[in-house]
């Protein structure tokens, strides 16, 4: 499916952050077993996998380690790594692992290369000195040659702080084609440190067989207009100058998305609502089955709630963390898949909490802002990730 907003277009950032709506990857559908793969220097354990027939595991790390930098200034660093599955026929992902190899990951992603966009990303790994290349929003892999660099390609699975190594229930899997690449997209929070990171992935595997089911991840996000508190002053704390210096630390798309967001959510750009609780609602064009789900927020978030045809009699409840960690952000497997029909509205509600920020020793250094949703640990999201099957 893909969320659709009434009215103008959503730029081409925001569709990075969309993923075209939906796509393959995220939470499992089975058992989520394991501990919580946290900091490989923290002595987190690797992903322990009970292999199906057909199954075999694939390790994928960085070639050596890197050592994170903002490349425009700021406190955060995207790096996306080119990695070689070596697949020479099709198969299913039926379960996957991160392991975070420093306290700076603040979160990992794998995204799906197709087997004719190698070429385009080996090109961009080639000419970026070191390994890897900035990716703030998506891969920046050009799709399909042409000059659209807004990194709509297909997740495959995520890790956050509290995020759990994923196994999928038998007939389940997310698809990875022959000849295919993978990007490791690894955010780090430079608050954290700075020492070299060699964050990998682990992946079990079983052969493309007739009967699997393809899962999907949906992304459904919602504004973030969070004031200054009453007892903060700063430069900052002024919409467009907190907008501005967004757009300084991480492109001019993502000084976009907020505007986009507006627009996708039925506000307006020109005179957004301020507040702490925001929501979007997003209708359904095509059937689906939600069967797990997890939201994402930083570290001013205080609750996240995801529901279906709210205020009527079908409404039903998805996802609903009303004391938000960010130190435990993994997926939740649904009691009893929800189906929605064609039409049926998502809305996602986020509570953020500026007075957080003098609280919290991570953001001590940090001058008061004015957030909106923005790709730093300092910035804000508000974001829920629904892991769904299609008819």
């Amino acid at each position: 499916m893909r969320p659709r907003c009434r009215g103008a277009a959503v730029p081409a950032a925001l569709l990075a952050v969309l993923l075209a709506g939906c796509h393959p990857g995220g939470a499992g559908t089975g058992d989520r077993g394991g501990a919580a793969p946290h900091h490989r220097g923290a002595g987190a354990a690797e992903p322990v996998f009970a292999l199906r027939a057909g199954d075999r595991v694939l390790s994928l790390d960085l070639a050596r380690p890197y050592s994170p930098a903002a490349p425009h200034g700021g406190t955060d660093d995207y790096r996306c790594f080119l990695l070689d599955p070596g697949l020479d026929r099709p198969a299913f992902i039926t379960g996957m692992g991160f392991v975070p190899g420093n306290a700076e990951v603040h979160h990992a992603i794998l995204f799906r290369v197709p087997a004719d966009r190698v070429p385009a990303a080996e090109a961009l790994d080639a000419r970026t000195p070191g390994d890897g290349w900035t990716c703030f929003g998506g891969t920046q892999i050009p799709v399909r040659g042409s000059a659209d660099r807004s990194g709509n390609d297909g997740w495959l699975d995520a890790w956050a702080p509290g995020g759990k190594p994923s196994t999928y229930a038998d007939g389940f899997g997310v698809p990875l084609e022959a000849r295919s690449r993978v990007v490791l997209q690894v955010h780090y929070n430079l608050l954290a440190g700075t020492a070299p990171d060699r964050t990998g992935v682990r992946l079990r595997l079983a052969p493309a067989r007739r009967g699997m089911t393809p899962l999907s991840t949906a992304l459904f996000p919602a504004p973030v207009e969070l004031p200054c508190t009453p007892a903060e002053r700063g430069p900052l704390c002024a919409r467009d100058a907190a907008v501005r210096d967004v757009t300084a630390r991480f492109g001019a798309d993502t000084g976009r998305v907020a505007a986009g967001l507006q627009r996708l959510c039925g506000g307006d750009p020109r005179r957004p609502r301020a507040g702490s609780t925001q929501h979007c609602d997003i209708r359904i064009p095509a059937p689906m089955t939600v069967r797990a789900g997890a939201g994402h927020m930083h570290l001013l978030g205080r609750s996240i709630r995801v529901t279906v045809d709210p205020g009527t009699a079908r409404e039903r409840v998805l996802i609903d963390v009303p004391a938000y960690d960010f130190d435990n952000q993994g997926s939740r497997t649904l009691a009893h898949p929800v189906h929605l029909r064609t039409g049926d509205t998502v809305r996602v509600t986020c509570t953020h909490d500026a007075a957080l920020r003098s609280l919290l020793p991570a953001l001590a250094s940090q001058p008061p802002r004015y957030v909106v949703w923005g790709e730093g640990t300092s910035d804000e999201m508000c974001l829920g990730i629904l892991t769904v099957t299609r008819p």
